[in-house]
C-alpha cells in the first residue's frame, strides 16, 4: 500500500532516522532531508529513502530541498536540538540564537516551503516534534524551553489556520529519549551526556518513531492534536526515577 509521500527533517540520526525507518515500513515514500549527508546517506540507503541535504537555517537550503520535492502527504519537523544547560544570569546568546533559528524558525521555513504541496495532496499531515520542555521550564533550561515553548505555539496556531483545509496537524512532545540529545547539547562530552540517561529507562528513538507512525496511517478524520510520550521512569521535565546502578 502507498501511503504517499512522507518527509522526515533532521533524519541522520535518533528520532529523525527512526521515523523514516517506520513511516517507509508503514509504506510512505519516505524523503529524508538533514545536514550531515553522509550519515543521512546511510540512513536512506538502509530503507531505501530518497536522500536531500537540508540545513533548515538556510533559506536557499529549504529551496533547493522543496524544489526536488513535487508531492508530499507527511512533513515531520524534527530538526531542532538543545545547546548547553546554562542559568539566565549565565546565557550563551549564540547558543539561544541557534537553538531558537533551528527549532522555530528552521520548522518555519520548511513548513512554509511544503504547505502548498501538503495542500495538493488532499489531506495532509504536519508532525511537530516537540518537547516535554516546551510544555515545563526547568531552570538551566530556559534557552530551549523559550525555542520548544514557540514551538509549541507554532503547531497551535498552524491547526486553527489550517482549520478548514484538508491538512492535520500534530504535536508529539517525548519526555527523556536516549540519542545523541545530550551529546551535542554538551558538545562531545561523552561523560556529561551519559549521565542524563544514569539509571533511567528512558525512550528509545523507535518509541517516538512509533508514535509518528500511529499518528500518519490514521484515517483522514481523525487528527491527534498532541501526544505527551514519557518513560515509565519519568514524571514531568526534571522528575526522573533513578535506580542504583
Amino acid at each position: 500500500m502507498n501511503r504517499g509521500t512522507a518527509v522526515v527533517t533532521g533524519a541522520s540520526s535518533g528520532i529523525g532516522a527512526a521515523t523514516a525507518e517506520a513511516l517507509a515500513e508503514a509504506g510512505f515514500d519516505v524523503v529524508i532531508g538533514a545536514r550531515r549527508l553522509d550519515k543521512l546517506e546511510g540512513v536512506g540507503e538502509a530503507i531505501g529513502a530518497r536522500v536531500l541535504a537540508l540545513d533548515v537555517t538556510d533559506d536557499d537550503s529549504v529551496a533547493a530541498f522543496a524544489a526536488e520535492i513535487p508531492e508530499c502527504s507527511v512533513l515531520v519537523n524534527n530538526a531542532g536540538g538543545a545547546l548547553g544547560l546554562e542559568r539566565i544570569e549565565d546565557a550563551d546568546l549564540g547558543h539561544w540564537q541557534a537553538m531558537y533559528d533551528t527549532n522555530v524558525l528552521g520548522t518555519l521555513r520548511v513548513t512554509k516551503a511544503l504547505l502548498a504541496a501538503l495542500r495538493a495532496s488532499g489531506d495532509g499531515l504536519v508532525v511537530m516534534i516537540g518537547s516535554i520542555a516546551g510544555s515545563q521550564a526547568y531552570a538551566g533550561g530556559a534557552g530551549y524551553n523559550a525555542a520548544k515553548f514557540a514551538e509549541r505555539a507554532f503547531a497551535e496556531a498552524l491547526r486553527k489556520e489550517l482549520f478548514t483545509e484538508p491538512i492535520r496537524v500534530t504535536e508529539i512532545e517525548p519526555g527523556i529519549v536516549e540519542t545523541d540529545f545530550s551529546l551535542v547539547r554538551f558538545e562531545g562530552d561523552a561523560d556529561r551526556a551519559a549521565k542524563v540517561y544514569e539509571g533511567v529507562d528512558a525512550l528509545t528513538a523507535r518509541d517516538v518513531a512509533e508514535c509518528v507512525a500511529f499518528v500518519a496511517t490514521r484515517p483522514g478524520r481523525v487528527n491527534i492534536d498532541q501526544m505527551v510520550v514519557l518513560a515509565r521512569d519519568q514524571l514531568g521535565a526534571t522528575q526522573l526515577n533513578r535506580k542504583a546502578t
